[in-house]
């Protein structure tokens, strides 16, 4: 008896799923007697530290979070902000006859189901429901029809998490030693900043070349119109039947590539052009083929991504979050694919509304079918497309804002994908002459006609190159035939200079990993993002720029972890995994592999990733003999990069700056290098630039009334002014004395601020005077700018001299204002950026205390590196809240010891207001002293 036939009969049913946008969609398709409940994603992970492992476990078990020793075995726990819902999972499965895991049919989901399952230890018939819409009948259908759960799947997910934690886990600290803090490795996040690295290491090394050509515009003779046009544009190809060159001819070192070309000078185009302006000209030949384009296969995951990077701006985790909304609401299909095929469902209602919305004529005799392209696809998922056996159009759907934008993109693809091919005609033309000084000029002209659309009425894909000529483009050429005589009505000389290899974007590094067959489509987004958020890339517009720091990682990684960031080794792994999942190696012997090196005997534990060596038989040494060997690596050579001239970026703790000489030594010249600048920017002029401002120690002479030497200093916070207190002045302990120092104003200038300026300066915070009850009100200069402050309530004030000229009474009219809490929101935001796909709300840039941000009123995210208020679109805006989202609020420490030492306290004063007996507060007072050395000792044993 099936469930859905079983639950006619009485009985609950408990159904969990993912999310709960999910869950309210579900519910609303399943009967009485079924309880819709999310996980709200992973209950249990990894230990994201050793406070987490379990007291039974000891030594690298605790680090690591899983037992190398003991064939991997992965030490997991709930996580702390799921603990509640776990309770209210196993709360509700109590109740229940029966229960069903309804998570996404994914490796990922498949881990989930299978962890509740652990978790939850069900006593009653567990099913694995799955589904790839939601749907009324598709969510019926998985309800009537389940399977169990899926050991492969879940296995090789848990290998996948276990190598991810072992890289990070034991590569991260080597970062964090030899680099900088808080960086972090990752098996596909390095990669992919390697690839990023790589291309601007190509734009610092091009050599741009100039070349010039000739464009001729030549006359029929007759009047045109759209169809016949008058004139014909052309340019020129070959001079005495030598080629001439072009922009691809060129190599990154600005020299041609071959000798076989005819490269022009400024020179000789405008003598060439000069010589042939009263030539006569003449078809050579004309060429006339059949032209056919076949319509794009529907959207996977990472072709969605790109064209909606292309066609929409959204970035990869933007995009992959407008399409959750989509899928949870029943409007496509599950988002997270490598497929390209259609149900037979899909494929009948896109066949129908090619006949309803553009007639018989589109329509092909015969359903497309498209093969998948993608090696080592995950699962037999549909490609996206709108969800149902009747898709509705964009209109029909509803949707506003970036909802509907992602949806009749995917409409569209889905649509034309089941079109005729588009047809027509390309022609070249080729046109020649004789210049005066003798030599034949050779011009030529391509052109494109398409006399039948096909699916080009519905979809016409987009290019990552701006400058890209689309396939629906057409060109035009006049109906000329060989022989016909055309007149030069003009021929001009264009100069060309080669352009060095764009930089990455968003969509197109998504491209290059896929083809790399490097990691999996679904995991690109959030790679994508967590390389931007550990500031190893930042975005100028759409592109891709990577920070200094991440040359320093990836120089690293690449002199001392090779294999590591290898590609070819990268893709590999990416094989033996995929092997895992389908049975045909097994996990432990791999991760043996891996992490320990060479089995017994020099046997490979699996085919792949045992070959990532140098081929010669030598010993593969694993993970962790790698990290083990810290002393050969050299953290200033790894952080150090010539500019010229004597000059070395170098990647600091701090961030980048250039230096030239070694510390101590005359001649000595070192400055910060801004954060936001692009490495392929930093030339040598700009770094001597940099150079010769003013830095280090400005001497302004001697306080008068403490003797003490006045500096001024460039700090990490911005330019400010400090005294040098007399050697042997004790810095820590109970007379430890401190250097007055205050900021420079915005107004003033390390090289031109005065001794008197820096007094000034240092005499802050100025009292200004006290208030009827006698509190202190002073002005003081802050991080934020000046501010007045009594007691705890601080007020802004609009001017720096302020500072200094502000009398009480002013101070004390500021004060009798209502404080202006969150007014400063009020004013008008810096940019308009229009509605949220997510939130649904308008989102605006606003100047905050810590510089403009973007907002939903719901959330804020701060502008990053790279971005501007000039130059941030909607997308990015999105792209920002979306990410700020993603991580949650921010997770506070609860504070257990303070609160039990004011319990106490309180209790104390009690005590004493009760006027108990001497004993008696004795014995409080010994009580409340135990309580603080407790909660004492309870703090000092919490880990950070």
């Amino acid at each position: 008896m099936s469930p859905t036939s079983e639950t006619a009969h009485g009985g609950r049913r408990l159904v969990i799923v993912e999310s709960p946008a999910k869950a309210k969609t579900i519910k609303g398709y399943l009967g009485p007697g079924y309880v819709v409940e999310a996980s709200v994603g992973h209950i249990r992970d990894l230990p994201s530290g050793a406070a987490e492992v379990p007291e039974k476990y000891t030594g690298e078990v605790r680090r690591l979070g899983v037992d190398v020793e003991h064939d991997f075995q992965p030490i997991y726990v709930v996580n702390a902000d799921k603990k509640a819902q776990v309770r209210k999972l196993k709360e509700l499965l109590a109740e229940s006859d029966e229960l069903f895991l309804a998570t996404d049919e994914d490796r990922e989901g498949e881990a989930i189901a299978w962890h509740l399952q652990e978790v939850l230890k069900p006593k009653v018939p567990v099913h694995r429901m799955v589904f790839h819409e939601i749907t009324k009948d598709a969510i019926r259908e998985a309800v009537a029809n389940p399977r169990e759960l899926n050991q492969r799947m879940v296995d090789a997910q848990e290998t996948r998490r276990i190598l991810d934690r072992l890289y990070g886990y034991e590569v991260s600290p080597v970062l964090w030693k030899k680099v900088m803090p808080k960086l972090s490795a990752g098996r596909v996040q390095s990669v992919a900043t390697r690839l990023v690295v790589e291309r601007e290491r190509e734009r610092i090394a091009f050599r741009s070349a100039e070349y010039w050509d000739l464009t001729g515009t030549f006359g029929t003779g007759r009047s045109g119109d759209a169809s016949d046009p008058s004139q014909l544009v052309a340019r020129l190809a070959t001079v005495d039947g030598k080629r001439v060159a072009q922009g691809r001819d060129f190599g990154a070192d600005g020299r041609l590539k071959t000798d076989s070309v005819l490269h022009l000078n400024e020179e000789n185009a405008r003598s060439l052009a000069a010589a042939l302006a009263e030539t006569s000209f003449s078809v050579r030949s004309v060429e006339s083929k059949p032209y056919r384009r076949s319509p794009y296969a529907p959207f996977r995951t990472t072709t969605l991504q790109q064209e909606a990077s292309r066609k929409l701006g959204f970035g990869a985790k933007a995009t992959m979050q407008v399409a959750q909304k989509l899928y949870e609401n029943g409007f496509i299909t599950y988002m997270r694919t490598d497929s390209t095929i259609l149900s037979d469902t899909a494929v009948t209602a896109a066949r129908a509304q090619v006949t309803q919305l553009y007639g018989a004529d589109y329509l092909p005799e015969k359903p497309r079918v498209y093969a998948g392209k993608v090696k080592n696809a995950q699962e037999a998922h549909e490609a996206i497309r709108p969800s149902g056996d009747r898709f509705r159009t964009p209109a029909e759907t509803g949707l506003t804002g970036d909802q509907f934008k992602l949806y009749e993109l995917i409409w569209k693809r889905t649509v034309a994908s089941q079109m005729k091919d588009a047809t027509g005609n390309s022609v070249t033309v080729k046109i020649g002459g004789t210049a005066a000084d003798g030599r034949d000029a050779e011009f030529s002209a391509s052109g494109k006609t398409i006399t039948f659309h096909g699916f080009m009425k519905a979809y016409v894909e987009g290019a990552d190159d701006p400058n890209a000529e689309l396939d629906d483009r057409e060109r035009r050429l006049p109906q000329v035939a060989q022989g016909d005589a055309l007149t030069a009505e003009e021929i001009t000389a264009d100069g060309h200079a080669t352009k060095p290899p764009a930089r990455y974007t968003e969509a197109s590094l998504v491209k290059e990993l896929e083809e790399r067959e490097i990691g999996r489509p679904s995991t690109y987004a959030s790679i994508i993002g967590t390389i931007l958020d550990r500031g190893y890339v930042f975005k100028k517009g759409t592109a891709l720029v990577p920070s200094f720091l991440s040359f320093a990682v990836v120089n690293l990684l690449e002199t001392h972890f090779g294999r590591l960031v290898d590609y070819d080794f990268t893709a590999r792994m990416e094989d033996d995994l995929d092997r895992i999942a389908r049975g045909e190696a097994k996990s432990v012997p791999w991760l043996k592999r891996f992490y320990f090196g060479e089995t017994e005997g020099g046997t490979a534990a699996t085919g792949g990733a045992a070959d990532a060596g140098n081929g010669d038989g030598d010993h593969l040494g694993g993970l962790k003999e790698l990290v083990t060997d810290l002393g050969a690596i050299d953290a200033r050579e790894i952080s150090s990069f010539p500019v010229g001239n004597g000059i070395v970026l170098r990647v600091g703790r701090y961030g980048p700056y250039v230096e030239r000489g070694e510390k101590e030594q005359e001649g000595h010249q070192r400055a910060d290098v801004p954060e936001e600048l692009a490495p392929d920017e930093l030339t040598v002029e700009l770094a001597e630039e940099l150079l010769a401002k003013p830095s280090g120690d400005f001497e302004l002479g001697t306080d008068p009334v403490s003797g003490h030497q006045i500096v001024a200093k460039d700090g990490r916070y911005g330019p400010y002014v400090t005294e040098i207190l007399p050697e042997g002045t004790p810095k820590t302990g109970k007379n430890a004395v401190k250097p007055r120092t205050a900021s420079l104003f915005k107004s003033m200038a390390l090289d031109t601020v005065t001794l008197e300026d820096a007094l000034r300066l240092m005499s802050l915070p100025r009292v200004v005077g006290a208030d009827a009850e006698g509190v202190e009100i002073t002005a003081q200069n802050g991080r934020y700018g000046p501010y007045l402050k009594k007691g705890t309530d601080s007020r802004s004030l609009t001017d720096e001299d302020q500072l200094f000229t502000i009398t009480l009474d002013e101070a004390l009219a500021i004060y009798a204002q209502p404080k202006q809490r969150g007014r400063a929101a009020a004013k008008p935001p810096l940019k308009e950026l229009g509605t949220d796909p997510v939130s649904e709300k308008p989102v605006v840039v606003k100047d905050g205390r810590f510089g403009p941000y973007v907002t939903d009123g719901e959330t804020n995210a701060t502008l990053r590196t790279g971005d501007s208020v000039e130059t941030i679109t909607p997308e990015r805006g999105y792209e920002l809240l979306a990410e700020k989202r993603a991580k949650g609020p921010a997770k506070k420490t609860a504070k257990k010891a303070p609160a039990k030492k004011t319990a106490a306290k309180k209790t104390a004063t009690k005590t004493a207001a009760k006027k108990t007996t001497a004993a008696k507060k004795t014995a409080a007072k010994k009580t409340t002293t135990a309580k603080t050395t407790a909660a004492r000792k309870t703090a000092a044993a919490k880990p950070e």
